[in-house]
């Protein structure tokens, strides 16, 4: 079966469990951005398919600056090589925890973040954002047999024993639906779908870009048809890129990089990252 490592960019404060000594400037300036012409890239490059760490190097990756011999790949890489080309500059992968992104992008160790982060008005607070370069929902996901299969709404999940993914928004949405039973969140993606095919949690929480390929691996999954669904700052399942505060004219060519990607090569380039993805 294959499992994904993350769901999307619903990601608030999970922890790669390694920890990273980047070397980049300490001024967040434009004259200080990838001023040796290499542009740092914060990530955990372990949060497939937007990010995760390989051996080998392929038209696909990056080296990843702070250890040895590693290279990254992903959803999040393929945009980054494309903001290098715009901006003329080289990327490498920076591996951090995800809680110190932001920080460090701030304090100008890395240039810009691009790990499948949501811009959230907190983030906002300390940096700017790009426009998004995936658009996604959070979808909820049961048993094809299940009594909550026809789902339309939230008030048709009423009851039932929710699972998501520990320090994500895909666990925080779960108490908008009315009495609902919100299970203890795991860790991993894969634990949380165990515990749906267990029969544990009723339903779980899931990326509508990520379900298709999850239910190709489980055919007794489905998502639940909800159009009256999660709402908030805590649904929005997007990923936008990370830059320092003061940066605009860089900011400004990062949107062009990605709005000149069309909805058509995302898709084809997801596509592509769920099935290079490690199994």
């Amino acid at each position: 079966m294959t499992f994904l490592t993350a769901c999307g960019p619903a990601a608030k404060g999970t922890s790669s469990g390694s920890s990273s000594t980047s070397t980049g400037s300490s001024s967040s300036s434009s004259s200080s951005f990838a001023a040796d012409g290499t542009m740092r890239v914060g990530m955990e490059a372990a949060y497939a398919p937007y990010n995760w760490q390989v051996s080998e190097e392929s038209d696909y990756t990056i080296p990843i600056e702070n250890v040895d011999g590693a290279y990254a790949d992903g959803y999040d890489i393929q945009f980054a090589k494309k903001i290098g080309e715009v901006l003329s500059v080289s990327p490498v992968a920076v591996k951090m925890s995800f809680d110190g992104l932001v920080d460090a992008c701030k304090n100008g160790q890395i240039d810009i973040i691009c790990a499948g982060m949501t811009a959230t008005d907190e983030r906002r607070k300390s940096i700017d954002f790009s426009d998004p370069y995936i658009e996604d929902t959070i979808s909820v996901v049961t048993k094809s047999d299940s009594k909550y299969a026809s789902a339309t709404s939230l008030d048709d999940l009423a009851g039932a024993a929710v699972m998501g993914q520990q320090s994500t928004f895909y666990d925080d949405v779960i108490d908008q639906i009315p009495d609902v039973n919100h299970l203890t969140p795991r860790e991993y993606v894969p634990d949380v779908v165990s515990a749906l095919e267990s029969g544990e949690a009723d339903a779980i929480t899931y990326s509508t870009y990520s379900a298709p390929k999850l239910l190709e691996s489980y055919p007794d999954l489905v998502v639940c048809p909800i159009t009256d669904g999660f709402t908030g700052d805590e649904a929005k399942n997007d990923a936008n890129v990370g830059i320092a505060k003061g940066q605009d004219d860089i900011l400004d060519e990062i949107n062009k990089a990605i709005d000149a990607v069309s909805d058509e090569e995302r898709t084809t380039i997801w596509d592509a990252c769920m099935d290079r993805q490690p199994q």
